[in-house]
């Protein structure tokens, strides 16, 4: 009987190493050390492992996979404005994805084999992560991955594009305290989200600096949509000492809170203070328009692109971690306490 060929998974363990050092090994990349390398390539001969060809094209079909966990909102459309743009001029078409299934943050099983029917090219991810059965399948196929805005801590190989969220809460609530304001709550997204925990660690780091104490019900928990932020900022409204300032981690967010003031008869900035995070096209025309961080979605899409369509090329990268700047843009949300 045919010996069953072995998995690069089962290889992996036997060596002690990670599936993508495994992969690295067979596809005869430079940067494994030379113990390691000579190891792993004694097993390979050891179970007869070749590389299956015939999964990949003789040439490039010209296609990269997008995958984010929610279609229905403007920071999704900005991030496939940025890939798409650059995707178009290099002559590749762009196959966009949501994340199905309970928890909506990794791909299911059937999205890595409707990968291998379609012989994309390469993977990038928006605020997801696979699993370690999919990564060793996409390096069987020869599949490059590249994250963008990463939920988590993606694996030291795995390239990400992120953005300075922690600088970015640092200086939505610098510019609050430098209004005059000391009662400053913050309407963070989920805590188990590392973009989220960074904005609200900036929030306090700068009410620190500033010398004001955070009540604990001046720290709300959302979950970056607008319902979340007319949930909690309800919730601020009813405490016996309400905030002056609001700093909303995400602007949908910032627009729920604008719709629970209204609701109160309270309006922005006369009686609130409202700073968002991310600038997307809803801030600018928000009544009044909104003082929010930008984070800079087209631009990384546009660099995670530019990575993954080298990373396809063969090339090496650089740097496998980029992060781009969040600076404040001050609209007229915000004011000085009299």
């Amino acid at each position: 009987m045919e010996q069953q060929r072995a998995t690069l998974a089962e290889i992996a363990q036997a060596a002690g190493v990670s599936i993508p050092t495994v992969s690295k090994v067979l596809n005869g990349r430079p940067d494994v050390a030379a113990a390691t390398r000579q190891k792993v390539q004694t097993l390979l001969d050891d179970r007869g492992y070749t590389v299956r060809r015939t999964n990949r094209p003789a040439r490039r079909a010209g296609l990269i996979d997008l995958v984010l966990r929610d279609l229905g909102n403007p920071w999704a459309m900005q991030i496939i404005d940025g890939v798409e743009e650059l995707a178009y001029r290099a002559g590749f078409g762009v196959v966009v994805s949501a994340v199905h299934g309970r928890h909506r943050n990794r791909p299911d099983r059937r999205w890595t084999e409707q990968l291998a029917a379609r012989r994309c090219d390469g993977v990038l991810l928006v605020l997801s992560d696979i699993s370690a059965s999919q990564r060793g399948q996409l390096d069987e196929l020869g599949i490059p991955v590249v994250i963008i805005d990463p939920a988590g801590h993606p694996p030291a190989d795995i390239p990400s594009v992120g953005a300075t969220n922690w600088a970015g809460g640092l200086t939505a609530t610098e510019h609050l305290v430098d209004l005059g304001h000391e009662r400053v709550a913050v309407i963070g997204g989920p805590p188990t989200v590392p973009c989220s925990r960074a904005r609200v660690d900036g929030y306090r780091a700068a009410m620190s600096a500033g010398g004001h104490r955070v009540p604990a019900g001046y720290v709300r928990t959302g979950d970056f949509t607008a319902p979340s932020g007319y949930r909690e900022t309800n919730a601020l409204l009813d405490l016996a000492q309400p905030p002056t300032a609001i700093f909303a981690c995400a602007d949908e967010m910032a627009m729920g809170a604008y719709e629970a003031l209204y609701e109160r008869g309270l309006r922005v900035p006369d009686d609130m203070s409202i700073v968002g995070f991310d600038d997307l096209d809803t801030a600018r025309w928000a009544v009044p328009p909104l003082t929010t961080v930008r984070q800079p979605l087209t631009e990384m899409a546009a660099m995670a692109t530019r990575m993954l369509l080298g990373l396809v090329d063969g090339e090496e990268l650089g740097s496998h971690r980029l992060e781009l700047a969040t600076p404040l843009v001050v609209r007229h949300s915000t004011r000085r306490l009299a």
